[in-house]
């Protein structure tokens, strides 16, 4: 049967004809197991037989199916009292087959058993007022370009439900009826129902998709439950800060930096502490400052610089002696109290002999350097001083020279901003993540300004507790200055051996969980209190998979980039070499940031794209 409706009919404009009239289609064919709707074929199935048991969630399956369904629940209330007496009959009814079968010395029908079982249950809650009684409808309407794809997608559908024990069938010679019964009308035509206690009816609740999309932010990477995109932006939380932990070469400096750099496109300022050099080709490419420290560049920054940020209540100097006290047990390690307390003098003594005192006015002169330090301890009478100078001294006129022992020459001026420590010793680099986490930390509190602060390969600081110490005040303080903290690790061990790596957890909004290694994973699972499905996730995801965690719900990740994007932030040696050889072929200047921009966003695929609104030049969701 076919229905035409002409032309003319649908130009009607909406005044003068029923809206009905304006969406309807231009032509419906009927037939005994499909509709052909316009070009697209529709079919509604029923679920006709369900299990005697089902699980919560049951119809996750159903909902989060890759391809689009329309799906109708109908829950129709039902007065216990008939349903009382039904159950006294049917129990009876039960029972007196069973007594029969027992007097002829038949085998007692399971199925029969099993059901006087449950009438008898229901009767009890129901009658106590425990349980209410229900008419439960499922229908399911499918769509598809041609017949072919339809019985393909109808099998599909049939399978899934019937790995549940659940039994789907065709509404046929009913098709309209059941086209009509999933339209947004609350209308069922098909009357097709089961009944069903309020314990089994929760069971079918059906908006349990993990989803973790907000209306803006960036794109982190694609949900592996139902292929929807993780978009978040950070400084919308609770807190900015966020950690990623996973094994060397799992990706996860290449999420970080793919966060970051669309993070920069929304105006947050960037500033990485890099203890590999894995940012550079990133802050090249979208006009930043690599800072390098090592003994032979120019970038200096003077550990005795004060902050010249007075809040309420503090004194700027005293806080400086007290972040001094715990880089100097950095680099001297375990003190004795007697020692402290030389050293505490000792630094009082060298700020006064550069004019500087408790008097906020004296704090703005020249501050002193390490050198100046070591030469108060060397005029002290005391051994333990001398001892104290013995052991800086390699870091003012020893090996160590000429890092931290010269006034600070470096300025946070650009948007994107990095400290790479690749050419220091490993030794060095806690020392040195101390001084510059000091040094961005005084830039932070001088001005507020959306901020995002990566310190890649955090163990390094998780090595003594008082750079322990001063990266969780950072993260519990960050966000009254618009800053958020990312720590990146793969030395899970190192990080979590103690209270202070959990605060930074507690701490941070999003969480990142990577590939793990097997001598880890207990330790990761029992923090983040893992299943151990999860678990085996964690220790079989490929790599840019993971689960990502944000407040109390978290998803199974895969970062996706577009390819001009992964060209910027991959760190493999083969793709780097090949990119190294494609520029020796054929140099170019960098372009400016805004073809990076244009380009990155030109090239996502299509389910990738999004509307760029921009507000005062402002780019507000991507």
């Amino acid at each position: 049967m076919k229905i035409n409706f002409s032309p003319e009919k649908k130009l009607i404009s909406a005044s003068q004809s029923p809206i009905q009239d304006v969406l309807a289609p231009s032509i419906i064919e009927v037939d005994f197991d499909y509709l052909k709707i316009n070009n697209r074929f529709v079919r509604t199935m029923f679920v006709a037989g369900y299990p005697r048991y089902v699980s919560a969630n049951w119809l996750s399956p159903l909902i989060n199916f890759e391809q689009s369904l329309d799906t109708s629940l109908f829950i129709y209330p039902v007065e216990s009292k008939t349903i009382l007496d039904d159950l006294r009959r049917k129990i009876a009814e039960m029972e007196a087959e069973i007594s029969t079968d027992a007097e002829r010395g038949r085998v007692i029908d399971p199925s029969t058993q099993a059901k006087l079982e449950d009438a008898l249950t229901m009767q009890e809650q129901l009658t106590k007022g425990i349980e209410r009684f229900f008419q439960f409808g499922l229908y399911i309407t499918l769509s598809a370009e041609t017949i072919e794809k339809l019985d393909q997608t109808s099998k599909e559908i049939e399978s899934t439900l019937a790995s549940l024990l659940i039994i789907p069938k065709h509404a046929t010679l009913q098709m309209e009826e059941g086209f009509k019964t999933t339209l947004p009308l609350a209308l069922d035509f098909l009357n097709i129902t089961r009944n069903m206690d309020t314990t089994s009816l929760a069971t079918t609740f059906p908006f349990t998709s993990s989803e973790l999309t907000a209306n803006e932010g960036i794109m982190y990477g694609i949900n592996e439950n139902n292929g929807s995109l993780i978009i978040f932006d950070r400084f919308t939380l609770e807190n900015y800060n966020s950690c990623v932990f996973a094994k060397a070469g799992a990706g996860k400096s290449f999420l970080v930096k793919l966060e970051i750099l669309r993070s920069f496109m929304f105006d947050a300022e960037i500033i990485v502490i890099d203890p590999e050099n894995e940012y550079e080709t990133l802050c090249n490419a979208v006009g930043g400052e690599n800072i390098l420290f090592s003994f032979n560049s120019k970038s200096k920054i003077n550990p005795f610089d004060l902050a010249q940020v007075r809040e309420e209540g503090e004194n700027e100097l005293n806080q400086k002696i007290l972040s001094l006290h715990s880089l100097f047990k950095i680099i001297m390690g375990n003190m004795t109290a007697t020692e402290e307390a030389i050293l505490d003098r000792s630094l009082m003594a060298t700020y006064q002999m550069k004019g500087i005192t408790q008097e906020p006015a004296t704090q703005t002169k020249e501050p002193p350097l390490m050198e100046d330090l070591y030469k108060t301890l060397m005029g002290m009478e005391d051994p333990l001083s001398r001892s104290l100078a013995d052991r800086i001294e390699k870091y003012v006129r020893g090996s160590f020279s000429g890092i931290f022992d010269q006034h600070s020459n470096v300025d946070i001026k650009n948007k994107f901003t990095v400290f790479s420590l690749r050419d220091l010793e490993a030794s060095l680099r806690p020392i040195a993540m101390f001084v510059i986490l000091d040094f961005i930390w005084t830039k932070v509190r001088k001005e507020l300004k959306k901020r995002i602060l990566v310190v890649d390969e955090a163990w390094f600081m998780m090595r003594t507790p008082d750079s322990a110490d001063f990266l969780n005040s950072i993260a519990k303080r960050a966000r009254k200055y618009y800053l958020g903290l990312t720590t990146v690790t793969q030395d899970v061990e190192d990080f979590l051996k103690d209270d202070i790596g959990k605060s930074i957890i507690t701490n941070s909004s999003i969480q990142v969980l990577m590939k793990q290694h097997p001598a880890a994973i207990e330790k990761v699972g029992s923090v983040f209190y893992l299943s151990e499905g999860e678990k085996q996730f964690l220790l079989s995801c490929d790599i840019g998979e993971g689960l990502f965690f944000a407040g109390n719900n978290h998803v199974a990740i895969k970062v996706a980039a577009s390819p001009q994007e992964h060209q910027l932030i991959t760190s493999k040696p083969q793709e780097i070499l090949e990119r190294n050889a494609a520029k020796s072929a054929q140099p170019a200047s960098i372009p400016p940031r805004s073809v990076i921009q244009n380009k990155i966003e030109g090239s996502l695929p299509p389910r990738f794209k999004s509307e760029i609104i921009v507000d005062n030049g402002t780019a507000n969701r991507f």
